[in-house]
């Protein structure tokens, strides 16, 4: 019962990028925000979010810091996650225009082609309808990819026109979602309040909220 009204534990990969900005817009949005650099850590956490950021560098540092194994076993296991522009490339299935040694996560199916949009240059701001959410989105683009693949169990939650095209900027596949843009550039909690949302519904909570409440007494009587 519990369940529904409890503010999940969600984690932000803290390696590179907006972590800040991530924390504050889930804590906005009703959760509590930590950030996690170890797999002691990612273990605790009821979902985790993948910041924006150079999407090579992230999935290197991923793997320095011992978090590859881990990151991919949770995810299997059926851990929520959202990922906003880089984050979006690492949770992809596939990586179009990526480094020739970097790899995804493959936790959506879908292929995202990197720096799409262009350089830090042509990064660009537009009122954004996204399913889920009553009125436009202020979506804040930076070199961010474009979804050219998707695979038939991908929800595509928002698209955006550029230059006479358009392109996929927004999806979710069941409890994975992300986006080309960067809602933690924004005062707006609303992507993020998804998000919550998600975690919440994977129903995870009360039991990770008992393991680690049982490991602080395992810590205390030690």
């Amino acid at each position: 019962m519990t369940r529904h009204t409890s503010a999940p534990l969600i984690g932000v990969l803290a390696v590179q990028g907006d972590v800040v900005e991530h924390v504050r817009a889930l804590t906005l949005a009703g959760a509590q925000a930590v950030p996690v650099r170890r797999p002691a850590e990612l273990a605790t956490v009821d979902g985790l979010v993948i910041p924006g950021g150079e999407s090579s560098t992230i999935d290197r540092l991923i793997r320095i810091f011992e978090l590859d194994a881990p990151l991919r076993a949770r995810l299997a296991d059926g851990m929520p996650a959202f990922g906003s522009c880089a984050g979006m490339i690492l949770l992809s299935g596939q990586i179009l225009d990526g480094h020739r040694d970097q790899r995804c996560l493959g936790a959506l199916d879908i292929s995202t082609r990197r720096n799409a949009f262009g350089r830090q240059v042509d990064s660009f701001e537009v009122d954004l309808p996204v399913t889920g959410l009553a009125e436009p989105f202020r979506a804040v683009f930076i070199r961010a990819p474009w979804v050219e693949r998707v695979g038939e169990d991908v929800e595509v939650l928002a698209r955006v026109e550029r230059e006479g095209s358009e392109h996929v900027v927004a999806v979710r596949q069941g409890r994975v979602l992300a986006t080309s843009f960067h809602p933690e550039m924004t005062d707006d909690p609303r992507i993020h309040a998804l998000f919550v949302e998600m975690v919440r519904e994977a129903g995870s909570i009360d039991s990770r909220a008992n393991t680690r409440a049982t490991a602080r007494a395992t810590s205390k009587d030690d």
